[in-house]
């Protein structure tokens, strides 16, 4: 044992083996580790109880592994359990039972691990014990032998071996081989955007979502070189949109002396790495660090893992072993060799926006051509919607302009640009430098737009109306067709068509043919051509829009339009396949607004045929997105779905939360009012409340509704407040409503919207007594629907068909149509109808089996009225359930009390428990 291992471990002895208390460093707790924490805990409370305990808690430096396992230790020991630590050091990694030397405070006396486990289960004795083994990737492997050894033929000491071990290519070998043997480990996932945020705010710093998304990229997730950052840089840097983030001190210190470790080449090479980012060829690197072979330079500065290479695309790439370490790299070249290093790869790049990032990197202080060259790209890529470089672009095109009026120009149309991408967090964060500045047209447009899509239509209406008074279309006509194409979107979501057609033609009067806001204004008119019965029209125009704008990022957004269209003319399969598509944002910097769009909207063709799995799975993902990006337009539309879908499938309080937290905020455009009501009411109905469906509904009929509402194909309400409206006995209001609509669905040829309001057509002809009728309004609906991708539409005709049917006594007949409505609601999940469905069986009484009833002589709608009474529903409720009327309901229950010879309900319920 060399002598500085030896004075290490006589100091760590005499601090003492076992700890009474043991507490954090006083750092606030880290965000993101309860779950981390709760698994830990549970395999402590396994070792209380007397079943010994292995667990590897693995993953990179800095992942709060050290913080985790002293909160552990403070649990054990404020429960009166000891607690040993020990830590392993690259030095006493080859000196044998290093470790142990520390957790007993002595040698073992034995040398093979079978041996010195009997020892170690000696000095574990009875009281609870949680030994901690710290770095324990440098930890000696005969220790580590050991401890798995004792757990193994120890298994009833009241012990936790916990070894917390980082990631690192240098774990010697047999250390690593004896790590990789435990079968119980935690690894502790990266932070979140959201959990950043927290972790900062535990420490005072205030994060935008924004800042925190960046700082979690930056550094990995990892709670170490987070905390380190908000500790070290000034609050101002958090304050910038888009600030240049400094490598750790601790790690740009370890990166500067892997560097000077290395010869010149291999440094050159690294530095080379780093100036240049992730998806630098070798060649590339090569050239810039001026090497002609580079191989023996990529082999010594890969071994000390400064930098990586990866296949990619056929060719390979060479980076930075993260983003941390490339920020070091740089940092250490200096400002003067940096810029140098900048304009050199300038010179190497093909991309353009790339070579002009490198340009900006290299040029301290403003310089306009530098910014006009900045602006003519941006212009380029907004020609074929690419928002989110048209952002960057404009942004470093403001930071090198010094005119104060170009500069806000610039800075005016990076935020819309961020804003077309779908980034609204750093648009957001941009917002205090815009309103700085002087009003302008675009500047109001800008923040009128951004107010649009964070679901604000007060604010967005005030900004464009006041864009609208300001610009001169002649001398800005550029700048106008904006102006209209936001308004135009505003018209979207307040679900007005005519008003949105009006806008997009004024639009394409004002720009240029085969412009951005020309592309976007075509696309967004032909939802306001089909919202005003012209779907045809639209998808023709669609398919010249499409070869007009080829395979580019406004693609997104002709094809997810026409798949929207599609959807509302029953064309699933198309409306599928071209939502689908539009869904993925990473080529040529899609939007994630469309994104969100067609995700709303393919949740919707997957419901209604059937696929309510992947429904839900589409609708999450985008209500993630939505939150995530700070969308709130989206929240309702993208919760329609999973709340109605949960409801059906049986989850009544799963589906009330997602209610709940949709219904969180204000829901001022009509694109969040309307789905937020069909969502209220599609619950209200899997629940049988159909007083709750009148009341969800009922504000889709007052004036704010817009007038686009009732169009066909848009937004399937107006059969199911119908047919509430039936089963709460409303037959002439029913019928006052029907009648327009029916008449305006025929008038469009719309299959599946005659097919509903048919059924509830149906429903209400059998209410009042016109049986032919009603049997002829649903055999027309079952034929409109045979050959959609509708299942759930025909399970609810033919559920209401076979109510109507019983209610009309024809029990053999509603039997067979009941049971269809059963075979196509149970594929589906719909737990809620086949239940329902169930019971219409049971009432029936077609198949009852002998003996049922208890032969006390109830017919088979008694038993159910009786059935449901005891279970505690109300006279209403079972009459909403069973489609009868609250009379019958009654005139059934008497009947049931005097033949069983009680009185009231609760002696009902009481017999029923016993029987």
């Amino acid at each position: 044992m060399t002598s500085r291992a030896r004075r290490s471990r006589q100091a760590r002895r005499r601090r003492g083996v076992y700890r009474d208390c043991v507490t954090t460093d006083g750092s606030p707790p880290l965000p993101g580790r309860a779950d981390d924490l709760a698994r830990l805990e549970e395999r402590r409370a396994r070792a209380v109880a007397g079943e010994a305990q292995l667990l590897l808690l693995a993953g990179p430096a800095g992942m709060g592994g050290t913080t985790l396992a002293r909160r552990l230790s403070a649990t054990h020991t404020a429960a009166d359990g000891r607690v040993g630590w020990a830590t392993g050091t690259p030095w006493e990694s080859g000196e044998a039972h290093a470790v142990l030397g520390q957790l007993l405070g002595r040698e073992p006396a034995g040398t093979d691990p079978l041996t010195v486990a009997g020892e170690l289960a000696e000095a574990v004795g009875d009281v609870p014990l949680l030994w901690v083994v710290d770095d324990a990737e440098h930890a000696d492997p005969a220790s580590l032998q050991a401890l798995s050894t004792l757990v193994r033929h120890h298994r009833g000491l009241p012990l936790l071996v916990l070894l917390v071990a980082r990631t690192t290519a240098a774990t010697p070998p047999e250390t690593a081989a004896v790590l990789d043997t435990v079968p119980d480990r935690v690894e502790p996932a990266p932070l979140t955007p959201a959990e950043v945020q927290a972790l900062a705010a535990d420490r005072g710093v205030a994060l935008q979502l924004g800042t925190a998304e960046r700082l979690a990229r930056f550094t990995g997730g990892l709670p170490g070189p987070l905390v380190a950052l908000l500790a070290e840089q000034p609050a101002a840097v958090w304050l910038d949109p888009d600030p240049d983030l400094p490598a750790p001190a601790a790690l740009a210190a370890g990166v500067r002396a892997e560097l000077a470790a290395l010869d010149d080449d291999a440094r050159a090479l690294a530095e080379a790495a780093a100036v240049l980012g992730d998806t630098a060829t070798v060649g590339e690197v090569a050239r810039l660090a001026r090497l002609e072979d580079p191989l023996p330079a990529l082999d010594a500065a890969t071994r000390v893992g400064l930098v990586v290479t990866q296949g990619l695309g056929g060719t390979t790439v060479l980076r930075p072993r993260d983003a941390m370490t490339a920020a070091a790299v740089r940092g250490s070249l200096g400002p003067q060799r940096l810029a140098q290093a900048h304009r050199d790869a300038a010179g190497l790049v093909a991309d353009p926006a790339v070579r002009l990032a490198h340009l900006v990197a290299a040029t301290p202080l403003p310089e306009e051509p530098l910014a006009v060259e900045l602006e003519q790209l941006a212009d380029e890529k907004a020609a074929s919607g690419e928002w989110s470089v048209v952002a960057q672009l404009l942004i470093r095109a403001a930071a090198m302009t010094a005119d104060p009026v170009r500069r806000e120009q610039r800075l005016s149309r990076a935020v819309d640009a961020l804003v077309g991408a779908g980034d609204t967090r750093g648009a957001a964060m941009l917002v205090p430098q815009l309103e700085a500045l002087r009003e302008t047209p675009m500047r109001n447009a800008v923040l009128g737009y951004l107010a649009l899509v964070l679901g604000r239509p007060a604010e967005a209406e005030t900004r464009l109306s006041r864009a609208w008074d300001l610009v001169n279309a002649e001398r800005e006509p550029a700048t106008a067709a904006t102006i209209c194409q936001r308004w135009e979107l505003h018209s979207l979501a307040r679900c007005r068509g005519r008003d949105l057609t009006a806008w997009a033609d004024r639009a394409l009067a004002l720009a240029p043919e085969g412009s951005a806001a020309a592309v976007e204004a075509a696309a967004i008119r032909g939802l306001g051509a089909a919202s005003v019965g012209e779907s045809r029209d639209a998808l023709a125009g669609y398919l010249d829009l499409a070869e007009e704008v080829g395979h580019t990022a406004q693609s997104q957004r002709v094809t997810m339009a026409r798949g929207w269209v599609h959807m509302v003319v029953d064309e699933a399969d198309l409306a599928r396949a071209a939502l689908a598509s539009a869904v993925p944002t990473g080529f040529s910097g899609g939007s994630v607004r469309i994104s969100l769009w067609a995700r709303a909207w393919l949740a919707r063709v997957q419901f209604d045929a059937g696929e309510w799995i992947d429904a839900l799975a589409t609708a999450r993902a985008g209500l993630d997105l939505a939150r995530t990006t700070g969308m709130r337009l989206f929240d309702p539309l993208l919760s329609w779905t999973i709340a109605q879908t949960t409801a059906l499938r049986g989850d009544r309080v799963a589906a009330e939360a997602v209610l709940g937290e949709a219904d969180a905020g204000p829901l001022d455009y009509e694109i969040m009012r309307v789905p937020s009501c069909l969502a209220r009411a599609a619950v209200a109905e899997a629940n049988a409340d159909y007083g709750a469906v009148i009341r969800a509904l009922e504000p889709l009929r007052q004036p704010w509704a817009g007038g686009s509402i009732d169009e066909p194909g848009f937004w399937p309400w107006p059969d199911v407040y119908a047919n509430a409206l039936v089963v709460e006995g409303r037959y002439d209001e029913a019928d006052d409503f029907l009648r327009p609509h029916e008449e305006l669905a025929r008038e469009r040829g719309h299959r599946s919207a005659c097919a509903r309001l048919g059924y509830a057509r149906g429903r209400l002809l059998g209410g009042t007594g016109d049986l032919a009728g009603a049997r002829r309004a649903f055999e027309t609906s079952l034929e409109l629907l045979a050959d959609l991708q509708r299942p759930y539409d025909r399970a609810r005709v033919s559920f209401v068909y076979g109510q109507t049917l019983r209610r009309a006594g024809k029990r053999a007949e509603a039997d067979l149509v009941m049971q269809s409505a059963r075979d196509l609601f149970a594929p589906l999940g719909a737990e809620a109808y086949v239940e329902r469905c169930d019971h219409e069986l049971r009432a029936g009484g077609v198949h009852a089996a002998r003996g049922s009833r208890d032969d006390l002589g109830l017919t088979p709608q008694e038993e159910l009225v009786s059935r449901l009474v005891a279970q505690g529903m109300t006279n209403r409720e079972v009459a909403a359930e069973l489609y009868l009327s609250v009379k019958t309901v009654q005139y059934h229950l008497t009947r049931v009390y005097a033949k069983l010879g009680i009185r009231s309900r609760a002696e009902l319920a009481a017999l029923r428990r016993t029987s």
